[in-house]
């Protein structure tokens, strides 16, 4: 069986442009996937030398030296704010580009990024790594060969608890650094993406609400909101509700999809991403993650036998994989790349546009 787990030769040589968690995420897959972990830059030369003794990498660098570095891959883990910046720096030094979401802060940014990599004739992705779950795949094909029938409606959630109580605090949390959405731009997104991948339609109107439920964190003033509500509607005609919190008390990943069809109702938790419910009117199961027993694409993304269980980081290991294949010319399948980054923003306009307006709106096509 064919698997993710192909190093490219030769090897890239990435750059990682931050040091905290993400950073070392991505990190742990690029060595992974055989990269070479030439240099990385936090905000500050002392914190660049700690992340490059930590992590691994051969040096450091901040500002315009990171850039004369040459770098196949640049992984972009910087807060939102500078996403913009540094994706067009490394895009003019010849790098190919892996950039956290959100893509940019807002639609315009995110559609400059675009517009650059494909000028300069190199690629990009942002790392929607719910995609790469195998049971997500198996959902993804059941839909597009018909099993489900007609999508009528879409329940689903993102409920995180690490925000909870006013003395919680992150850089996200304000605007100058994380972007004016916090919650949907950093979770919701990541549901937008999935929602749309596996039904294989979008969303094309919404209607939503927000609430920043602690006006203060750390002092200072919060612009930022905690929760998001919406309707949505669907190309295909189906609608859907969609929950977003930061704020739910013992949920600390709490991801979850269902797509009811016409005649198969399906549902994904991330939590046990092992599994893969499928409803009937007659008679319901649940799958379990087999590479014996699944479609190709999701076969293709187990790591370990059936029965011994994979997670957040392998799915992970897969995205970055693929990621360095598509920039070595080679093809995989459902990869988010550039322009998947400005739908989300895309997204994230239409909902805060409809909280503000207090009111249905469309979402602007690519």
């Amino acid at each position: 069986m064919d698997t993710v787990a192909q190093v490219i030769s030769p090897p890239p040589r990435i750059g990682m442009l931050g040091g905290g968690f993400m950073a070392r995420t991505h990190t742990r897959a690029a060595r992974l996937a055989g990269a070479v972990l030439g240099v990385v830059g936090t905000s500050g030369p002392a914190s660049s030398r700690t992340a490059a003794a930590e992590l691994g990498y051969e040096s450091s660098a901040v500002g315009a030296d990171f850039f004369e570095e040459r770098l196949d891959v640049v992984h972009v883990c910087s807060p939102n704010s500078t996403h913009l910046d540094h994706c067009l720096n490394a895009l003019d030094s010849g790098s190919h580009i892996i950039c956290e979401k959100p893509l940019a802060t807002d639609s315009s940014a995110a559609r400059a990024i675009l517009d650059r990599a494909e000028a300069r004739g190199l690629g990009g992705t942002v790392p929607f790594v719910y995609r790469y779950h195998p049971m997500v795949r198996e959902a993804r094909a059941r839909i597009r060969r018909g099993d489900a029938g007609a999508v009528l409606t879409v329940d689903a959630r993102y409920l995180q608890d690490w925000l909870l109580d006013a003395e919680d605090d992150n850089w996200r949390v304000d605007s100058a650094s994380g972007g004016p959405s916090r919650a949907f731009a950093d979770i919701g997104s990541h549901l937008v993406d999935l929602i749309e991948f596996i039904t294989d339609e979008r969303i094309v109107a919404l209607s939503a609400a927000t609430r920043t439920v602690h006006p203060r964190r750390g002092g200072a003033a919060v612009t930022t909101e905690d929760t998001v509500v919406m309707t949505v509607e669907m190309s295909g005609g189906g609608i859907g509700s969609i929950l977003v919190s930061q704020l739910a008390p013992g949920r600390k990943n709490n991801l979850v999809v269902e797509v009811a069809g016409s005649e198969e109702s399906l549902r994904f938790a991330q939590e046990q991403p092992e599994e893969l419910w499928v409803g009937r009117r007659s008679g319901s199961q649940l799958l379990v993650r087999d590479p014996d027993v699944l479609v190709p694409d999701a076969a293709r993304l187990c790591e370990v036998p059936a029965g011994h269980p994979q997670g957040y980081q392998d799915a992970f290991n897969a995205f970055i994989a693929d990621s360095y294949a598509v920039f070595a010319g080679q093809r995989r399948e459902g990869v988010p790349m550039l322009a998947d980054g400005l739908r989300a923003a895309l997204v994230t306009e239409a909902v805060l546009r409809s909280a503000e307006q207090r009111t249905w709106v469309e979402v602007e096509a690519l």
